[in-house]
């Protein structure tokens, strides 16, 4: 059995995961849209081993235009235009490690290379996003930010933004590297000068792992 297959089956017993498996089934019933679709909701889970977690980003929750959300959080299906806070992600990396910036916003090679990719709120409704704030899932994903924290050693987390870093209190800081900074997507309202560039966040996060660094070539 897989590490995470512990922590799931864990947290699908309790009351409140019960209760948002409900809601979920409900608002399928009434014929709303909701990504991503059921068989990509734990892709951050399966395409990322717990043993081998690296580096942890965290985004708030999934895009909520047709198509695009596919279970990792910034990341984008195959095909699909770029969303800003991804093209700015993207400046970042060829900014800080001189790699090239990628034509395709589809993140899992960083899942698999130990990245990953959580978003706070798993699921969304088409064209309305927060649609599922509090129904559970903030619940579920701080379960699982305290289990990287408590069982694994020398991770990199990864707080973009002011709803990211309130999971600080969450993480063990003395075993654990946090990086933050502003959003991404504060690049598109601040004219470049957010704070968000020049943060360095992927060489900073090698420089902690050394020898374990990640390959962030997509």
């Amino acid at each position: 059995m897989r590490a995470w297959d512990l922590f799931l089956e864990a947290e699908y017993k309790k009351p409140y995961f019960t209760s948002l498996h409900f809601f979920l089934a409900a608002r399928r019933t009434e014929g709303v849209i909701i990504y991503p679709s059921e068989k990509e909701l734990f892709a951050s889970f399966e395409l990322t081993p717990f043993e081998k977690i690296k580096v942890v980003i965290l985004g708030q929750d999934p895009y909520h235009g047709e198509g695009q959300a596919h279970g990792l959080c910034f990341s984008v299906r195959d095909g699909y235009k770029i969303p800003p806070s991804l093209r700015n992600i993207f400046k970042e990396l060829h900014s800080d490690l001189g790699l090239p910036i990628p034509t395709n916003g589809n993140l899992t090679k960083w899942a698999q290379n130990g990245v990953f990719l959580l978003n706070t709120i798993l699921t969304v409704e088409q064209k309305s996003p927060g649609a599922h704030k509090q129904k559970g899932w903030e619940t579920f994903t701080d379960a699982a930010i305290q289990h990287i924290s408590r069982h694994q050693e020398k991770v990199v987390f990864i707080l973009w933004g002011a709803f990211a870093q309130q999971k600080k209190k969450l993480i063990d800081c003395s075993k654990h590297l946090v990086l933050e900074s502003p959003h991404p997507a504060a690049e598109v309202y601040a004219g470049g000068k957010a704070g968000f560039f020049g943060s360095k966040p992927f060489s900073k996060a090698n420089d902690y792992l050394g020898k374990n660094a990640v390959d962030w070539q997509l």
